[in-house]
């Protein structure tokens, strides 16, 4: 799988997904997250511990897979729903570079809409500098990971909002997080397993050891990534049938 991106690709990829609506609604779900750390400092006394839940709970629960929805299928699914994606799939550029400078964006957005608001969240609350941190990686970890996996939702099917939305509110929100089973094939049980990996002892609790959750979260993203740019020959076939 070629590692190389685009700077033409990403920078068309940019401006259209940092512009227009979607940019309101990265911004208006970070400043959400903010808010909500914001309001509970100020409102009721906050333990260590307790800042700590309330991030796993909220961030990692609900809002990192729909930061991940967002940017992820915001990369590349206009342009298959329009048909533009064709002109770009006419040029002599590899289809894995493509999906690789489109995914190189959507971690950027993530990294800025939620990663940072993530951390800013957790410091809001209380969390000492090495919770912060912890959160901060975890949060990357998960927010990759979901791009990537909402990239290749979008490149397979037109149905990758709603189905994205299903898996994020549902699945991680409600079924990874309180079903003991599922939680294994959660990506907010990795994504935890890893911050666990750096907070203080005691902090963060995940139900995923370590080792599987890198295998499971490295493994994930290189998978996607690669079968993401061989849909992408697919569907230039099909659109030229």
């Amino acid at each position: 799988m070629s590692s190389v991106v685009n700077g033409t690709i990403i920078r068309l990829t940019a401006r259209g997904v940092l512009g227009g609506r979607r940019l309101w609604l990265l911004v208006a779900l970070a400043l959400v997250l903010v808010g909500i750390a914001v309001l509970t400092r100020a409102l009721v006394p906050v333990s260590e511990t307790d800042a700590a839940m309330l991030v796993q709970g909220i961030a990692f629960g609900t809002f990192l897979p729909l930061f991940g929805l967002i940017v992820g299928t915001g990369v590349i699914g206009p342009e298959i729903d329009d048909g533009s994606i064709i002109h770009l799939l006419s040029k002599p550029i590899s289809r894995h570079t493509i999906v690789q400078s489109k995914l190189a964006v959507a971690i950027a957005a993530v990294i800025g809409f939620a990663v940072v608001p993530t951390m800013l969240a957790a410091a809001i609350l209380g969390s000492g500098g090495r919770a912060v941190l912890a959160f901060g990686v975890g949060a990357l970890a998960a927010g990759a990971l979901y791009a990537v996996l909402f990239v290749l939702l979008a490149v397979v099917t037109r149905h990758a909002v709603i189905i994205g939305l299903v898996y994020a509110l549902v699945w991680e929100s409600l079924v990874g997080s309180f079903v003991p089973g599922a939680r294994n094939l959660s990506v907010q049980q990795w994504a935890l397993s890893v911050t666990e990996s750096i907070a203080p002892p005691g902090l963060v609790t995940a139900d995923v050891g370590l080792g599987v959750a890198w295998t499971l979260i490295l493994g994930g993203f290189a998978a996607a990534t690669w079968y993401a740019g061989s849909r992408l020959r697919v569907l230039t076939l099909a659109s030229e049938d």
